[in-house]
């Protein structure tokens, strides 16, 4: 799965990795109102059944050594997994139809909890029974800078089961969290392709059935991906600069 030119590339780098600090809040319970079409105030309620959340967590898991992969080794994720007891019960409204769980949805455990870790994930009820919350996409980022303690934040909903399978393993995650982690370090002064995580095809990249969009996560992760005729992404450099948390 490797290229040598990346493998190369890191040899030079004998320091130890990057270490990410992770925290995942499942919330899985839900109780909102929320406007639907024609102005209807639509009422959710939802409790997941544990099976829901352990094929999440499952997936969740597989998280580090897929980040660790795509970055050649220098990228150290742990995380760490928080119920919340409490439903969540309100949602941001995004424009359209669709709503989300922003930052303010989830402040008190964010106040809580969130201010140790480099990046957060909120693991929430969308689907239910056919029926679910119009929001965004499966999953969606915002950088660095909106919560206390200044991690990245982003949401995941639940899915069917057989989608944490395919095509890899834990991606959804890696995604997710590459978007606050791109723009933690073009903050920094190192640049990012158009669209950070999102850019595989727009860079030229096809998304693989048996490896999703790893390819394009390998040049991201290693500041090989061609923007406008540079190389563009998270340098071995950018990694080793430190992360949120330790700079």
């Amino acid at each position: 799965m490797f290229r040598s030119d990346l493998i190369e590339a890191v040899r030079k780098w004998p320091a130890s990795p990057s270490r990410w600090r992770i925290l995942c809040m499942v919330y899985d319970r839900i109780d909102v109102r929320f406007k639907g079409s024609f102005g209807r105030t639509i009422c959710f309620e939802y409790k997941m059944a544990p099976a829901e959340v352990q094929k999440a967590e499952w997936s969740l898991s597989h998280l580090p050594a897929l980040a660790r992969e795509c970055s050649c080794g220098l990228v150290d994720i742990s995380y760490d997994v928080r119920p919340v007891s409490r439903p969540l019960t309100s949602l941001t409204h995004m424009g359209g139809p669709n709503y989300w769980p922003s930052p303010g949805d989830v402040a008190p455990e964010l106040s809580r909890y969130a201010r140790d870790y480099d990046s957060v994930f909120v693991f929430w009820p969308q689907n239910a029974n056919g029926c679910h919350i119009p929001s965004g996409g499966w999953g969606l980022a915002i950088g660095p800078g909106h919560i206390p303690g200044g991690g990245t934040y982003c949401s995941i909903a639940n899915a069917d089961p057989s989608s944490w399978d395919v095509p890899r393993v834990g991606e959804v995650w890696l995604h997710e969290w590459l978007h606050g982690v791109c723009d933690f370090y073009e903050s920094r002064g190192f640049p990012m392709p158009q669209f950070n995580a999102d850019g595989g095809g727009s860079h030229g990249y096809v998304q693989s059935p048996v490896t999703g969009w790893c390819r394009y996560y390998r040049d991201l992760m290693m500041g090989r991906v061609l923007d406008n005729g540079r190389f563009t992404g998270i340098t071995p450099e950018a990694w080793l600069s430190g992360t949120i948390k330790n700079v």
